[in-house]
C-alpha cells in the first residue's frame, strides 16, 4: 500500500481492520447457519458450511470467534464510545443528519451518538449469545443444565441472534449510506474533508494532536 495523501487521516489501524473483516466472515457463517435452523424457508443457508451436520458442528466455533474478535474491538474502541456531553447535539439533529444535511456543527468525536448506541447493543448481544450458546451446546455443556434452563437459553439465543443480525444489517446500511466509510475500513484512511464533515471534533483533535487515531 502506498503512502497516504496529504489530505488523508488514519482512522483505523491495520490490526483493527483485519479483526473487523475477520469478524465479518465468521459472523456471516454463524448468522446464516443460525437462520437456516430458525426459519425453515432459509434451510438452504446451512449449505454454506457443507452439510447441515457440519454446519451444526462449526456454528458454535464461528460464534466464539466472533465473540473473541469483538472482545478485541471492545478493548480498542470502548473509550471512543463512552457517552459525551456533545452526544445530545447529535440526537437533537438526528433528522437533518439522516436526511444528509451536514451543515451544522455537531461536535462529533471519533464516533457519533448513534454509532455508540449500536456499539453497546452489539456488545450486549454477543455476551447474551455466548452465555446462552455455551449452555445449549450439546457436545460439551447442555447435559449439565435442567431442561427449563436449556429452554430459556434457546429463547435468549434466538432473540439475541435475530437482534444482532438486525443491528449488523443497520451497520452495513449506514456504512454504505455514508460515502467513504467502507473505503476507510478497507484502506484505513479517510479524507480530512470526510472527517470534518462527519466527525468534526475528532478531526480537530487529530489536527491539534490532542487525540489518537
Amino acid at each position: 500500500m502506498g503512502k497516504p495523501k496529504k489530505d488523508q487521516i488514519l482512522r483505523t489501524k491495520f490490526l483493527e481492520r483485519l479483526c473487523h473483516w475477520s469478524i465479518v466472515v465468521c459472523f456471516f457463517f454463524a448468522a446464516t447457519s443460525g437462520i437456516s435452523w430458525f426459519f425453515p424457508t432459509f434451510s438452504w443457508m446451512s449449505s454454506f458450511l457443507g452439510t447441515p451436520q457440519m454446519a451444526r458442528v462449526l456454528h458454535p466455533f464461528f460464534g466464539i470467534a466472533v465473540f473473541l474478535g469483538l472482545c478485541y474491538m471492545f478493548k480498542r474502541f470502548m473509550h471512543h464510545n463512552l457517552p459525551a456531553r456533545t452526544d445530545k447535539i447529535w440526537f437533537q439533529n438526528v433528522v437533518p443528519v439522516l436526511a444528509g444535511d451536514h451543515s451544522r456543527k455537531l461536535r462529533i468525536g471519533k464516533y457519533n451518538a448513534g454509532q455508540k448506541v449500536l456499539f453497546w447493543l452489539i456488545m450486549a448481544s454477543i455476551v447474551v449469545l455466548l452465555i446462552s450458546g455455551l449452555i445449549m451446546w450439546r457436545a460439551y455443556f447442555a447435559e449439565y443444565f435442567p431442561i427449563w434452563v436449556l429452554r430459556l437459553a434457546i429463547l435468549a439465543h434466538s432473540v439475541a441472534g435475530i437482534g444482532l443480525i438486525l443491528l449488523i444489517m443497520g451497520h452495513i446500511y449506514l456504512a454504505i449510506w455514508v460515502r467513504g466509510s467502507i473505503t476507510g475500513m478497507v484502506t484505513g484512511y479517510v479524507s480530512k474533508r470526510w472527517a470534518a464533515q462527519h466527525h468534526d471534533r475528532w478531526a480537530e483533535e487529530i489536527e491539534s494532536g490532542k487525540a489518537d487515531h
